[in-house]
């Protein structure tokens, strides 16, 4: 008896939030990522996440955003939506209002900034999910909100159907192939999905159980990352490897913003979206404040990092 297969799997870009000059969604680059994305064939798209900038956008950004990216998606795949705020009940508002926009699933992370541990934890996922109707899933970030989720507690959530998956980005390799190996002695009949958010070692992830993968480096690279899946889902390890060397490869434009200026969302988020502007993607590289968009010089590091992938 196989178990049955995840409701969310595959490839699912967490998008980038495209800002015109002023900070404001650019509707019509939001349009064309959305769409290139399902021309490059993934499985979902996750909106308002990390990549997304969720919570650096003002509420009405973030549900002008989420409105565009389900209207451009039209039903073609899964839309996951963040509701990333510190504590419960401001992740209910979200949720609630994720919902309304037409979201498939809605992501939460543990509480933060609140001091909390890990029956408060367990407790905020527990009353997420009987206040929603919407599938729920666990987002593992413990360098933004300074706790992991246990395996215990996630394999006792996923058997109970309190959730419905998790998104790792936790890093923690070892900790994601023992909730693997859990999640298939004791929560077997679940359809759980467990996706990593480690984009550099997304065929190893798989081999070790993973259902799919939530790549911000997807936004630049979809038809890569959709590569990459076929070829682990076939079984052709060694053609995964040799796409995820060159995904690997890529990822570095992470490294073209200034050190000294510059660290965690500015490197990331303003990587990929200067990739986006360099391929003709979105109109511009803005971010949030307080992040910077990368300048000339810093531009012209992943024009070269883009030229070597065959992007450019």
């Amino acid at each position: 008896m196989t178990s049955p297969a995840p409701r969310f799997a595959g490839v699912v870009p967490p998008t980038v939030t495209p800002l015109t000059e002023e900070g404001e969604v650019d509707i019509t680059s939001l349009e064309r990522l959305v769409e290139r994305l399902l021309d490059a064939g993934v499985d979902g798209i996750f909106a308002l996440g990390s990549s997304g900038e969720t919570v650096f956008l003002t509420d009405r950004q973030r549900d002008r955003a989420l409105e565009v990216i389900v209207k451009t998606a039209g039903g073609a795949v899964p839309v996951l939506a963040g509701c990333i705020e510190p504590t419960t009940r401001r992740v209910l508002d979200r949720a609630e209002a994720s919902t309304r926009l037409g979201a498939d699933g809605l992501v939460a992370t543990a509480p933060f900034y609140a001091i909390v541990g890990p029956h408060e934890v367990e407790r905020h996922f527990r009353s997420l999910a009987a206040g929603v109707e919407l599938p729920l899933l666990a987002y593992d970030i413990p360098v933004c909100v300074h706790s992991k989720l246990s395996t215990d507690l996630l394999t006792r959530l996923a058997a109970e159907g309190i959730l419905a998956g998790v998104k790792d980005s936790s890093g923690d390799d070892v900790a994601f192939r023992q909730l693997a190996l859990s999640i298939a002695e004791h929560a077997p009949d679940t359809d759980f999905s467990l996706l990593t958010g480690h984009e550099v070692v997304v065929d190893a992830m798989m081999l070790a159980g993973a259902a799919g993968s939530v790549p911000g480096l997807g936004n630049v690279d979809p038809a890569g990352y959709v590569r990459l899946h076929r070829a682990c889902t076939g079984g052709d390890w060694a053609a995964a490897r040799r796409e995820q060397d060159r995904l690997t490869r890529l990822f570095r434009i992470v490294d073209a913003a200034d050190p000294a200026t510059s660290a965690g969302a500015t490197r990331g988020v303003g990587a990929f979206k200067t990739a986006l502007n360099l391929l003709g993607v979105i109109a511009s590289n803005a971010v949030s404040l307080p992040l910077r968009p990368l300048d000339a010089e810093e531009t012209a590091r992943v024009r070269t990092q883009l030229e070597l992938a065959g992007l450019l």
